[in-house]
This record gives structure tokens, C-alpha cells and sequence, in this order.
């Protein structure tokens, strides 16, 4: 399923179930000790995904382990994300010489928790989402909304090693598919790339799920938008 957003070359595995009693793989038990069951399956699954997915790339397994703000340490030369939700595990990568960045994110299709909705919200996009509700009110635009923040941070915190906010990214939607999310703040680079101002995904929902992705091009002064699967 999330294969279908993101731009070719990228390796994406998923699950939807995960196997009994697996164990952690050796080098991450220490990351799950403490961890309740739930949190420690959708972890081994999860990062299983991401060894399938790398082993595409011809990387040899190998532990992966978190960096300052968990965030997946990946080989040297790729870059990727991982999602877990209730249900669903995946994890994408890809070369860097391809992608500068990617981020992915999946969630329950529901709204969010009340309250939640006006901690993640920017100035101007509660009218925004209220308007996609009038046109599509089948969709949980706040949950998809949300999703995609999440996407976005993926791909923007390696690129610069700084925090950004839910209010730090105002989030345009387009019912089609895409989304564009604006940078509100400083988006100047560690790696000396261009500054990130704008960050372009894609979107789906199926099988009770919402799923977003962004790419970011490598060697591109502007975020590309993935292609069409």
C-alpha cells in the first residue's frame, strides 16, 4: 500500500500482522526490554521490515538502532523511514543519491482524540479542513492532516537536525492525493542543501487506514513531489 506513494527507486516492505513470539533482532533487544507486548511486537515487526527492505537495497542485516530523537540510524548512503500503527508495519528506503529525505506515516482512519486537533492545527488550517469536510465528508481530514506532519518531520529532521512543531508547518490538501506542507520557520540544512521551505507528499486511505509519504529529491533546490506509482 505505500508503495503507491512514493517515487521509484524506493524500497518499501510492510506487514499486517506480526509473527507470535518473535524475538527482537540481536543488537535491539535493549530497546524493547521495558516495552509493553504491543509496543515490543509492532517494534520487531516493524524493523523487520526495514532489514527486508534494505537487503533490497544489498545491505547485509544488521541492528538498527535510534538516534537522539529515536529517529532510525540507517547505513551510511540511504535514507528511510518506519510507521507502525494498530495493524499495520512498513518501512521505506532508498539511495541517497536518489532521495535526500523521506518520511512515511500511517494511521487508524478516525478522527482524532478530541483535543488533539487543536494542538497539531497551524494558523489557517482548521477553515482549511473544514472545507474539505463540507466537499468529502468521508475522509478524517484531522487524522490525515496529522499523519501528514508526521511524514514531514520524518523527512525534515535528518535533513536538519532541529525540531519542528505541528504550528511550524502550515499543511495545504489536495482531495487528489497530494499535500504541501509550508515551513513556517528556519529551514536551512546540515548536509548545505538548498533551504527547506516547502515539503510535497502524497496521501491515501485504505483498508481502515490513512498513509502518507514525502520524498525529497536529491540535488534538487526544490522538494520534488513523488511520482505517481
Amino acid at each position: 500500500m505505500i508503495e503507491a506513494l512514493l517515487p521509484a527507486g524506493t524500497v518499501a516492505v510492510e506487514a499486517y500482522a506480526d509473527v507470535p513470539g518473535e524475538p527482537p533482532y540481536p543488537g535491539e533487544e535493549d530497546l524493547v526490554a521495558r516495552a509493553v507486548d504491543g509496543r515490543r511486537r509492532e517494534f520487531v515487526t516493524a524493523r523487520r521490515c526495514a532489514r527486508e527492505a534494505l537487503a533490497e537495497l544489498g545491505y547485509a542485516p544488521a541492528p538498527i538502532r535510534p538516534g537522539p530523537r529515536r529517529e532510525p540510524i540507517w547505513p551510511a548512503g540511504v535514507v528511510g523511514s518506519i510507521t507502525h500503527c494498530a495493524g499495520y508495519r512498513a518501512a521505506a528506503v532508498a539511495a541517497g543519491a536518489s532521495l535526500a529525505g523521506l518520511g512515511i506515516d500511517a494511521e487508524p482512519h478516525e478522527p482524532l482524540p478530541d483535543g488533539v486537533a487543536g494542538a497539531v492545527t497551524a494558523a489557517g488550517e482548521p477553515e482549511h479542513l473544514g472545507g474539505l469536510w463540507a466537499a468529502h465528508p468521508t475522509v478524517h481530514w484531522d487524522r490525515l492532516l496529522f499523519s501528514a506532519k508526521e511524514s514531514v518531520y520524518k523527512a525534515w529532521y535528518p535533513l536538519t537536525g532541529r525540531w519542528l512543531g505541528f504550528e511550524d508547518a502550515e499543511l495545504t490538501i489536495d482531495p487528489a492525493g497530494r499535500f504541501v506542507a509550508r515551513v513556517l520557520v528556519d529551514g536551512v540544512r546540515t548536509d548545505g542543501g538548498p533551504p527547506l521551505h516547502a515539503l510535497h507528499g502524497r496521501w491515501l486511505v485504505a483498508r481502515g487506514l490513512v498513509v502518507t509519504a514525502v520524498a525529497v529529491s536529491a540535488g534538487s533546490s526544490l522538494f520534488a513531489r513523488p511520482d505517481p506509482g
